[in-house]
């Protein structure tokens, strides 16, 4: 019994010993490995917190690639703010809401900054391609990233599907028209929307001046001519720009093709009431994570011609998307996946929510102004009624002689966007509620003492 103890009592020690020893044998090769990845980083790391602690005043930013001061980058200032440090506030600055720039969810990556970081070294992917082997010029893990995330937010079905990548959505828009229309037809795709709609179909369309497809305006208009026969392209924008309101196609018929521009279906925007199950789709980071300079989207494809057809387009036009961008988007949507995208979606819900709620008590005291009505839904991601948080205010002009909306509120001092610009009626405008918080305070500002007014002198 004696021996068999001692027996054990060394197997004891021996284990123990094993233990140790792998311990302190992983421990020196993480270490050497931490030492050997900074030891080409640690310069460009140390850049980057450099820049990055720059103080702004809360006001601003400084970058990297910014225009340097005596060798060091200067910070950049919000709108309406000035000085080195950004402190110091412009008076009379105009209120500029015309842009549709995502940048309310630059907080949200300020405070994830170390893990949405990207430090890229000088030989990453260099190639035209991912792989020499099936020569594809798209990364498999972001494909999988992107489906894993509509999965999880419930905004679109990808099975059976496959994706085309793009600069932005811009670039997919004109690619599917491309592919929609008819290869060999005497007469080129009518391409439609219904108006109030996104400016770029129009303007696209018409620049390319194809053979293949012409912009025929107002979609309810086309509907109704006589003379109406081929192939149609409508777009679909749901929910909309410049009203947020969920859209359906006006076309129906075996001739009738849709682009569904889904870039403000996230649970931010609107409430995800079902997954989205089109035959063409079109997604875009801009209006996801707010990286809007990033310039990528994709497309969701469920016919492989259509498809084939679009990766030709783009193969022509540019034909890849760039690997850095790639890996950015990577990077970003594996952050906004964490805990299910809760924390991310929860903040930004929560601030397009407070901007609505805040800009509708402000026009609710107005009976020269009105916003858009919206309503609360059920939202699926939520799993609960939420209230309406559109990107945009759609604010329309009531009194007969204020027939030129925007130069109203220029008057008061605020820059929107017009509703000629979305071939709607001039006695509407759309105001951006997605900008930076320093440009909504300001806006908002603006839009009190504009409203304060009404009782009093007229402003125009």
């Amino acid at each position: 019994m004696a021996k068999i103890h001692g027996f054990n009592i060394a197997i004891g020690f021996l284990l123990i010993s094993v233990v140790i020893n792998f311990f302190l044998v992983y421990n020196h090769f993480a270490y050497r490995v931490a030492n050997q990845e900074l030891s080409w980083s640690k310069e460009a790391a140390l850049e980057a917190e450099a820049v990055a602690s720059i103080s702004c005043s809360g006001h601003g930013k400084a970058y990297i690639d910014g225009v340097p001061f005596e060798g060091v980058p200067v910070c950049e200032c919000n709108s309406c703010y000035g000085g080195k440090d950004c402190s110091q506030v412009l008076p009379d600055c105009p209120a500029d809401a015309d842009s549709g720039d995502p940048l309310f969810l630059e907080p949200f990556w300020v405070q994830h900054a170390a893990s949405s970081a990207v430090v890229v070294a000088g030989w990453h992917r260099m190639s035209y391609r991912f792989s020499s082997n099936d020569k594809s010029s798209i990364t498999v893990e972001l494909e999988k990233c992107i489906r894993e995330l509509h999965a999880v937010i419930g905004n679109a079905k990808t099975d059976g599907r496959y994706m085309v990548f793009g600069a932005g959505s811009t670039q997919l828009l004109n690619a599917a028209i491309y592919a929609l229309s008819p290869e060999d037809s005497p007469s080129p795709a009518s391409v439609v929307a219904s108006i109030p709609f996104y400016p770029v179909y129009k303007l696209e369309t018409e620049f390319y001046n194809s053979v293949q497809f012409k912009w025929q305006g107002e979609a309810s208009l086309w509907k109704n001519r006589s003379d109406t026969s081929g192939t149609s392209i409508e777009f679909v924008t749901s929910p909309n720009n410049p009203d947020g309101k969920f859209r359906k196609p006006v076309l129906t018929g075996p001739s009738a093709k849709t682009i569904y521009d889904h870039a403000y279906y996230w649970p931010h925007f609107s409430a995800i009431t079902s997954a989205a199950d089109e035959d063409l789709m079109i997604f875009t980071l801009s209006k996801l994570t707010g990286h809007a300079g990033s310039r990528l989207g994709w497309a969701l494809v469920k016919d492989e011609k259509v498809y084939t057809r679009m990766q030709m387009f783009m193969s022509l036009n540019t034909l890849a998307q760039s690997h850095d961008t790639q890996l950015r988007t990577l990077k970003l949507l594996k952050v906004v996946l964490k805990e299910r995208g809760r924390k991310m979606f929860e903040f930004s819900y929560k601030t397009m929510r407070e901007r609505w709620e805040r800009i509708s008590k402000s026009f609710s005291s107005s009976k020269r102004f009105s916003l858009q009505k919206l309503e609360p839904q059920y939202c699926t991601y939520f799993k609960n009624v939420t209230g309406p948080s559109p990107a945009y205010a759609w604010i329309k002009c009531e009194r007969e002689e204020d027939e030129e909306c925007t130069a109203v509120l220029q008057t008061a001092n605020i820059i929107g966007r017009g509703g000629i610009v979305f071939c709607g009626d001039t006695r509407y405008v759309r105001l951006s509620l997605i900008k930076r918080q320093d440009d909504f305070e300001l806006l908002l500002q603006r839009i009190d003492a504009m409203i304060s007014k009404e009782s009093g002198a007229a402003y125009m």
